[in-house]
């Protein structure tokens, strides 16, 4: 308690003493006979807050408060940052323990533990021998040289210097803050403080945004005359794999993803062109990439003079680019394919550009695997078809159903017929996609809700809040209702998993297991008294936690496949990056070991590591599996 006291009160001088020291002064309207319009660049004092305008109850909070001059020059300086965690130009040191490997110079740690001791001292204490594979996985991530696409990066620094606000870049100038009504009315003195919340919100938001824009902005812009870089990877405790550098990478947004290249480039050959045109369409999305290979390839076909004038002129071109659920990454891909197709040799043209293969809906995809269900298993594409399976949509078509029945009920006994009524036609594959994405890592009934508040929101058709919050909860049920239709196998598996959590957490132990890769995991929940562990996070995060580990296991399997292949890649959890060229060899790779991971006896495994680890608990027994025979992937 006295180590956490005087941490405090040496922060709370620190801030004293920026506060006393710090100072702003405005040049503006200053005229030569005048002092000079200095003041505190930052102050402290207390502001009544409520969660929304709407709650009368206000809670007093010390807050410190920056000068509008400070906030206005932090968007022009936030480039200057001093940012030590860069892309290395050299290889990264090989892995060999708990701090050793990554960074030559830096600090560096082969899991981010956030302070869990426990978790760290299973690191420090585990053998060598156990972690090789996610040692040499790492190093092999680490290893795959990346370069900033110039061309790519020029149509970013236009379109920003232009003010942004187009192809994702969020907006560089701010919301207005409404004006006080002229008549003292209550009513719209409330709605004019609503309003003012509202604006204020989104323009902190916009500020926070511009920020990190002008971050990854200025690393591509420091590293865009590099031959090459690297990222030192490390794992969270789950075993997912990050770069070490935090802006510009290829597990963030858009931007960045456009933004960056293979340093090595290798032949498309034919096949290479094929997969570089379905790339296209599946970074077109809207639908697109739900359609059979043929059918990609079609729509690439029919708007080649739109690929040819994106690549072309960007900026004052169609902007067809611009129409795509991922722009940036369509614009690279409509310059290779553009410069491809106009070579008198297409299939010798040299791309850099890294080819996706993604999971669908991966975490249940792992459960299908794990119940050795073949409905399940085809829901999420693990069965091959003609035409690509769309859990999003089937599920949409489900919530769609059942409230076509609940609207046709008796709203006087049944009140959910009204909104029923009112949401029937709001229902698509957007407003239940991400609830269906996260269910599987265990969302909650209000998780689900505000996902799907947000969506209702977006669309604009329900203005009353009120009504919108209702609306959220009965759409939310529904679509829970519709999940555990089609995925009874899985939320059967996803019970025990929080069973097996529950019986070891009411003990005031955290959840312990190894990946099948040899890393050994820590659930690091605990209550504010760090020696009581908080069982219901313990049962509630397992789950997804445990699924994690294992797509962390099978991106691993295959980067060292790959590596031992001779393919350059890079994963995104359950996205598999290499050259267009190397396609079809990835596929064939990713699936194998998908294979391999599942013919492992993985929850008798779990199941036998847990009556080892927690002798005297009674666990319950394993669920009942399927017949799905792994071989049919």
């Amino acid at each position: 308690m006295s180590e956490l006291y005087e941490t405090v009160q040496l922060g709370s001088r620190l801030i004293e003493l920026l506060i006393e020291t710090a100072f702003v002064y405005s040049p503006v309207n200053q005229s030569a006979d005048t002092p000079p319009d200095i003041r505190p660049a930052f102050r402290h004092r207390f502001k009544a807050v409520s969660r929304n305008p709407e709650q009368k109850i206000l809670k007093n909070y010390g807050v410190i408060e920056c000068d509008p001059l400070v906030l206005a020059g932090m968007d022009k300086s936030v480039k200057h940052m001093l940012m030590p965690y860069m892309p290395m130009l050299v290889p990264p040191k090989k892995w060999k323990g708990y701090e050793k490997g990554g960074h030559l110079f830096l600090p560096s740690y082969i899991m981010r533990t956030h302070g869990s001791k426990k978790q760290q001292d299973v690191m420090k204490n585990v053998e060598r021998k156990q972690m090789r594979k996610v040692f040499e996985a790492l190093d092999s991530l680490g290893n795959t040289k990346w370069r900033v696409n110039r061309r790519l990066l020029s149509v970013v620094e236009s379109l920003w210097a232009g003010g942004g606000n187009i192809a994702g870049l969020i907006d560089r100038k701010d919301v207005p803050i409404p004006e006080r009504p002229p008549i003292e009315d209550l009513k719209q003195i409330q709605e004019w403080k609503w309003r003012v919340w509202k604006a204020e919100k989104i323009n902190l938001e916009r500020h926070s945004l511009r920020c990190d824009t002008e971050l990854k902005l200025s690393v591509a812009q420091k590293m865009k005359y590099e031959e090459g870089f690297y990222y030192p990877h490390n794992v969270d405790f789950r075993g997912r794999a990050y770069p070490m550098h935090s802006h510009l990478n290829h597990l963030s947004c858009d931007l960045c993803r456009g933004l960056l290249e293979f340093a090595e480039g290798r032949p498309l050959q034919k096949s290479g062109l094929h997969w570089l045109k379905i790339h296209i369409a599946n970074l077109y999305a809207g639908g697109i990439e739900k359609l059979s290979y043929d059918g990609r390839l079609a729509f690439v076909e029919n708007h080649l003079h739109d690929i040819f004038d994106s690549a072309d002129n960007p900026i004052n071109g169609n902007r067809w680019w611009l129409m795509a659920e991922d722009p940036f990454q369509c614009l690279a891909a409509c310059i290779n394919l553009s410069e491809a197709l106009r070579s008198l040799s297409p299939n010798s043209v040299i791309s850099h550009l890294p080819i996706h293969q993604d999971g669908s809906c991966n975490g249940l995809q792992h459960y299908a695997a794990l119940g050795r269900d073949a409905l399940e298993a085809a829901a999420v594409n693990l069965v091959a078809s003609e035409k690509p399976a769309d859990v999003y949509s089937e599920i949409a078509v489900r919530v769609h159903d059942i409230m076509r029945r609940d609207s046709n009920k008796d709203p006087a006994a049944y009140p959910n017929a009204l909104l029923a009524k009112v949401l029937i036609d709001q229902i698509d594959r957007k407003l239940v996609k991400q609830t269906v994405m996260t269910s599987v890592y265990g969302v909650t009934f209000v998780g689900a809700r505000e996902q799907i508040k947000r969506r209702l929101e977006e669309k604009g058709f329900i203005t009353d809040e009120k009504l919108l919050f209702t609306a959220a909860c009965y759409a939310a049920k529904v679509t829970l209702t519709a999940l555990g239709e089609i995925f009874g196998a899985a939320r059967v598996i996803m019970g025990w998993l929080g069973d097996c959590a529950k019986v070891i957490a009411s003990e005031n132990q955290p959840v312990r297991w190894t990946t099948p890769l040899g890393l050994p995991v820590v659930q690091p929940y605990c209550k504010t008294e760090r020696h009581l562990v908080d069982a219901k996070k313990q049962r509630s995060a397992f789950p997804p936690n445990f699924i994690h580990s294992l797509d962390s296991s099978h991106m691993m399997m295959t980067a060292l496949a790959c590596r031992d292949a001779d393919l350059c890649f890079a994963g995104v959890h359950d996205s598999f990056w290499t050259h267009a060229c190397d396609v079809e060899k990835m596929s064939h790779i990713l699936r194998e070991k998908f294979v391999e991971l599942y013919s492992m006896p993985i929850l008798e495994n779990l199941l036998e590591g847990f009556e080892t680890s927690y002798p005297g608990l009674a666990f319950p027994p394993l669920p009942e599996r399927g017949d799905f025979d792994l071989q049919k992937l």
